[in-house]
C-alpha cells in the first residue's frame, strides 16, 4: 500500500487514496486504515489539518534530538521540511437559490504532461456544483467566454458573476492601443447584455468556494488525468465532460435542497452574437478594414461587396464561433478577407464558369452589436476614464 502511494498516485489525499485503489486495483480499505499505515511511516494527508501537522512535527523534531545516527537524523530534517502550513479560509453561509451566485477563476498548476496550463472554473454558490470548466495555456477571455457558454447552454442565465481582478478581468493597460485589449470591458459588456451582474475582487477569501475547489482538482482530477494518459489540452477539454458529472454527484448538494433562479437559457446564435469580441476601426482608401493584421472588405447579404466613403466609423464583431461581421451606421455587413494575391491568373489559368454568390447569413440589429450603445458603455466605465486621466 506505502509503494502503490508513493508511486503511482502520489498526491492523492486518503479518501481519494482509498476509492483509487477500490476502482482500479481491486483493494477494498478504508481511509482510515490507511491513514493509519501511511502515519507510521510519516506521511500524512496533502489535506491534513495543522493541529495533525504539528504533532507530526514535534514527534519528528523529538525523534530527531534524541537520535544519535547522522543519517537518521538527516531523513528526520527532510521529513519535517516537507510539512506545510496551509492557509485557512474563514467560512460564510451559501446563497439560498442555485444560480443566485457564481464564482469563477483560473488555476495555474501541472495538470498534466510537462507543462503548466490553466483550468477555468465555474462553480454554484448554493450547492457547490461545478457549472463549467475549461482547460488554456493561459488565463484567456475566450477560455472564460468558453465557461460561459457551458453556463448558458446546459443551466441558464446565472443572476451574479463573482471573479478575481487579475489577468482577464484586470482594468484597462495604460495606453493601451485598442478596445479588445481591454478585457474586462468585453466580458462586462457581454454581461451587461445577458443582465448578469458582474463583480470583481482581489481578496481570494471573498471567493472561497472556487479557491477550495482549485484545491480539491489540484489533488484529485491531476491523479485521474494521470492515469488516463492524458497528454493534451484537447484531450483533457473532451475528459472534463464525463469528469464532471461524476464530480457532481459526488460533492454537490441535491437539487432539491434549493430553488434554481436561472433565466432562460439562450439559443446557440443568441450566445454566438453575446460572447463577441468588439473593436473600433476606420474604413481606408481601399473600402477596407485592418483588424489583426489582415484586411477585409464589408459585404452584403447577396455576397456582393458594399462600397462606402472613406474615413467612416466601423465596429468589427468577432463572434465566439470565430467569424466576423461589421457594424456601420448601424447596417450589419460581413467581413470578407482580401488575399495578399490572386488565387489564380486571369490572363495564364483556363477560365472558370462564375459560380452564383452563395447568400451570407448576416444578422439582424436585434443584438447588442450597437455602436452607440458600446460607446455609450464604454463611457460609463470608470478605469477608462481614470486611464485616460493618467
Amino acid at each position: 500500500m506505502i509503494d502503490l502511494y508513493t508511486s503511482k498516485y502520489f498526491g492523492a489525499n486518503l479518501s481519494h487514496f482509498s476509492q483509487l485503489l477500490a476502482k482500479h486495483e481491486g483493494i477494498i480499505v478504508s481511509d482510515s486504515t490507511i491513514r493509519l499505515w501511511l502515519r507510521d511511516v510519516d506521511i500524512l494527508s496533502p489535506k491534513a489539518r495543522k493541529k495533525t501537522k504539528r504533532l507530526l512535527e514535534a514527534d519528528l523534531r523529538k525523534r530527531k534530538k534524541a537520535s544519535a545516527s547522522f543519517k537518521q537524523k538527516a531523513t528526520i530534517e527532510d521529513k519535517l521540511e516537507l510539512l506545510n502550513r496551509s492557509e485557512v479560509h474563514p467560512r460564510r453561509p451559501r446563497c439560498a437559490y442555485m444560480g443566485e451566485l457564481v464564482q469563477m477563476d483560473a488555476s495555474p498548476h501541472l495538470w498534466f504532461g510537462n507543462t503548466i496550463t490553466h483550468l477555468h472554473l465555474a462553480i454554484d454558490d448554493a450547492t457547490g456544483m461545478i457549472l463549467g470548466a475549461f482547460f488554456d495555456s493561459q488565463e484567456t477571455l475566450h477560455a472564460y467566454y468558453e465557461v460561459t457558454r457551458q453556463i448558458l447552454t446546459i443551466y441558464g442565465i446565472p443572476a451574479k458573476f463573482l471573479t478575481d481582478r487579475r489577468t482577464v478581468f484586470e482594468y484597462k493597460r495604460k495606453n493601451a492601443s485598442s478596445d479588445e485589449e481591454d478585457t474586462f470591458t468585453q466580458f462586462s459588456y457581454a454581461c451587461h447584455q445577458l443582465g448578469i451582474e458582474l463583480e470583481c475582487t482581489s481578496v481570494p477569501q471573498a471567493k472561497g468556494r472556487v479557491e477550495r475547489l482549485n484545491q480539491t482538482l489540484q489533488s484529485r482530477l491531476v491523479i485521474e488525468l494521470r492515469l488516463v494518459g492524458i497528454t493534451s489540452i484537447e484531450e483533457a477539454n473532451e475528459f472534463l465532460y464525463s469528469y464532471i458529472e461524476e464530480f457532481n454527484a459526488m460533492f454537490a448538494l441535491p437539487l432539491n435542497h434549493t430553488r434554481n433562479v436561472f433565466e432562460k437559457q439562450p439559443c446557440d446564435r443568441d450566445i454566438n452574437h453575446i460572447l463577441s469580441i468588439l473593436s473600433c476601426r476606420k474604413l481606408d482608401g481601399g473600402n477596407c478594414i485592418r483588424y489583426k493584421n489582415k484586411y477585409y472588405i464589408p459585404v452584403t447579404r447577396n455576397a456582393h461587396k458594399a462600397y462606402l466613403k472613406k474615413g467612416m466609423t466601423a465596429m468589427v464583431i468577432e463572434a465566439f464561433d470565430g467569424n466576423l461581421y461589421v457594424n456601420i451606421l448601424d447596417h450589419i455587413f460581413a467581413l470578407e478577407e482580401v488575399p495578399l494575391r490572386e488565387a489564380k491568373s486571369k490572363t495564364f489559368d483556363p477560365v472558370v464558369k462564375d459560380v452564383r454568390p452563395r447568400k451570407v447569413y448576416i444578422p439582424p440589429m436585434s443584438h447588442p452589436w450597437k455602436h452607440a450603445s458600446f460607446q455609450a458603455y464604454l463611457a460609463k466605465q470608470k478605469h477608462r476614464v481614470l486611464g485616460a486621466n493618467v
